[in-house]
């Protein structure tokens, strides 16, 4: 699966990897709902990208928010547009520097939960899914979680083993997934860490997990999705990796041409992408390609790669 990234995983995105290494399963960026709106939930935005699938790849819409109102509604709403996957987000740690605690904030209150993931469950017709850390403070909450999303009958949840406040220090605890997957009938997906197919395929042996979803090492290497599947190569000379990252950074200019207005916010977009990459043998590169100030400079030092 490809991770929702807030900022990242866009159309354009999400139809650049179908064409290159089609993810089995691709999820929108998190759609905020309005728990202020009487009627509209979700932005027109929003509702925009709603679709059952995208080029026939099943496309799960992610939802963030608080209030089983607000979030059954908005629920309703993105199956009325078309949506036949419905994630909730229970697991992005700046949701608990908001007033209303939405993502990762919500593990803050689990006495609400019973009665939003039980109404979303019976509100939803398709698949219904929860993407969420191990805990708020507590790499242990999840298992206290485990029956209510059993009983509810939750189809899979995406489980990305560090706590909310710990944000993104530190390291993904797999130990903590294996021990989930050992204790729920419940499918698994893990994530968190996953930069390489030695990781990823250490990772399904050593957990159990039902798949893996791709996120920051997949943004920085495409070819990621094929390298797990033995299409592509486990451990790409600096030569092939030149050659790839040249593709994807042109291919991805192309997309987001059509996407974004002015050079300033392609640019923008394109660099962060650059973020998420940590190849040594390209740092050189990178530095300069974040330091372009045209789409026609950044070709241009795209071309010097190799």
């Amino acid at each position: 699966m490809l991770a929702p990234m807030q900022g990242v995983t866009n159309r354009a995105l999400r139809a650049l990897f179908i064409r290159q290494v089609r993810p089995d399963v691709l999820f929108t960026e998190f759609m905020r709902v309005n728990p202020a709106a009487a009627v509209r939930r979700l932005s027109a935005v929003d509702l925009r990208e709603i679709a059952p699938s995208q080029e026939g790849a099943p496309l799960v819409i992610q939802l963030i928010g608080h209030g089983r109102e607000a979030l059954v509604s908005a629920a309703l709403a993105a199956q009325d547009a078309g949506a036949a996957h419905l994630n909730l987000n229970l697991g992005c740690p700046y949701g608990r520097m908001t007033s209303g605690l939405t993502g990762g904030g919500m593990l803050s209150r689990p006495e609400e939960l019973p009665a939003i993931i039980t109404e979303l469950r019976r509100a939803i017709i398709g698949t219904f899914s929860v993407k969420l850390r191990s805990g708020y403070d507590d790499p242990g909450q999840i298992f206290s979680l485990l029956p209510l999303f059993e009983a509810s009958g939750v189809d899979f949840i995406v489980l990305h083993p560090r706590t909310v406040i710990q944000e993104y220090e530190g390291v993904a605890d797999h130990a903590v997934t294996a021990a989930v997957v050992r204790r729920t009938r419940v499918p698994v997906i893990a994530n968190g860490d996953i930069r390489t197919a030695a990781d990823g395929w250490r990772l399904l042996e050593s957990s159990g997990a039902a798949g893996l979803m791709l996120g920051r090492g997949a943004i920085a290497d495409p070819l990621l999705f094929q390298r797990l599947r033995g299409q592509a190569s486990a451990q790409p000379d600096k030569k092939e990796r030149g050659v790839e990252l040249q593709r994807y950074l042109h291919d991805l200019v192309d997309r987001y041409g059509e996407l974004f207005c002015g050079e300033n916010q392609l640019l923008g977009k394109v660099k962060g992408i650059l973020a998420t990459m940590n190849d040594p043998d390209f740092e050189k590169e990178r530095k300069r390609l974040k330091k372009s100030r045209t789409v026609r400079e950044f070709r241009a030092e795209l071309a010097r790669i190799g």
